[in-house]
């Protein structure tokens, strides 16, 4: 008798969400095949007949697991796409950070126990998920920039606004409320206004980082602080 589609579709989610689930709290590693299906109330007849192999599974559980961050927390944070860039950046700082600090994001927790225990089995994946939101984010700094910056500032630019929402954001969610680090650091509740200090510090740098770039100057040939003057 031929399985009805809505039956093979259910099942199909319900795999998705228990590896999701399992992957993320374990690694590929740790997790198990038999695990995933009990949660999920389904046999291993199931991942094979749908994924073909528990590697494929982990790729299609992040690949699913990533769509539901992202549709919870679209990337424009509700900013208008004709907005100003420093509107547009608040906004896809803002969404960044929801995004992270999200109890339900299974897709982060995916990334960081494969970037400690790497498989090599989401570089793909995550290569043709993420990089559209990399793109997004550098388009937004460009234009901030100006065209004078060269394109090494602008990945440094990008790079310097992602780590500032995701480094404090593992931290947090390591955290019990109100908890502190080992080292001092404390965990950060109100997103809100952090996402409001993150766009603040980063405008002020891109805007330095403009007006060097506008007066001829390259960024590093600058007046800094430490040196008192150009090097």
């Amino acid at each position: 008798m031929k399985i009805p589609r809505e039956d093979t579709t259910r099942t199909r989610g319900k795999l998705l969400a228990a590896a999701g689930e399992i992957f993320a709290e374990k690694g590929f590693r740790d997790a198990t095949i038999a695990e995933i299906c009990l949660r999920a109330g389904t046999n291993v007849a199931a991942v094979n007949y749908h994924f073909g192999s528990k590697e494929a599974l982990y790729s299609e559980a992040w690949r699913h697991a990533f769509a539901q961050s992202v549709q919870a927390h679209p990337p424009d944070g509700g900013v208008a796409a004709d907005a100003p860039p420093e509107e547009r950046l608040r906004g896809h700082v803002t969404a960044l950070l929801h995004r992270v600090a999200d109890e339900n994001n299974r897709e982060f927790w995916f990334m960081q126990r494969e970037f400690a225990n790497p498989t090599g089995l989401l570089e793909e994946v995550m290569r043709e998920e993420i990089r559209p939101l990399q793109q997004r984010t550098e388009r937004m700094v460009r234009e901030l920039l100006g065209p004078q910056v060269a394109e090494r500032e602008v990945r440094f630019c990008e790079v310097g606004i992602i780590s500032q929402c995701i480094n404090p954001m593992v931290v947090r969610n390591r955290l019990k409320e109100g908890g502190d680090n080992q080292d001092g650091t404390r965990r950060i509740d109100d997103i809100e206004a952090y996402a409001r200090h993150v766009v603040t510090f980063s405008l002020t740098g891109i805007r330095a980082i403009r007006a060097a770039a506008e007066q001829g100057q390259g960024i590093n040939e600058a007046e800094t602080p430490e040196n008192g003057g150009r090097r």
